[in-house]
């Protein structure tokens, strides 16, 4: 069945950019399942649905987020990735990709703990 692992950098710095790459086995993300999403979780709270890229290439974003955010893919890699501009220490979280028929995530990957600080 698809599997799925994020990677990138554990600590990023105010106001940079962060980067994140989701990548996909066991499945395609042109042909299988709907949406490949982004979730995250901060210390103490609950899961936020950032967005998601469709099988097609449409991108799709939830308007609630404090920062600018881009999903993307890369298809000969079969992965997507996440990039959140100009982040703060409240973008700390756990960061999980997904994947689904939905926007509610049927298959998850590990997560990846990411820390904004200086």
């Amino acid at each position: 069945q698809v599997q799925l692992q994020e990677s990138g950098p554990g600590l990023v710095m105010p106001s940079q950019t962060l980067s994140l790459t989701c990548t996909v086995s066991g499945g395609s993300i042109t042909t299988n399942y709907y949406y490949w999403s982004w979730i995250r979780q901060p210390p103490g709270k609950g899961l936020e649905w950032m967005g998601a890229i469709g099988r097609s290439g449409t991108s799709y974003y939830n308007p609630s987020l404090k920062n600018h955010a881009v999903i993307s893919r890369d298809t000969s890699k079969n992965q997507f990735t996440l990039q959140v501009s100009n982040v703060t220490p409240e973008d700390t979280a756990v960061y999980f990709c997904a994947t689904g028929t939905t926007t509610t995530p049927d298959y998850w990957g590990q997560g990846t703990r990411v820390t904004v600080a200086s």
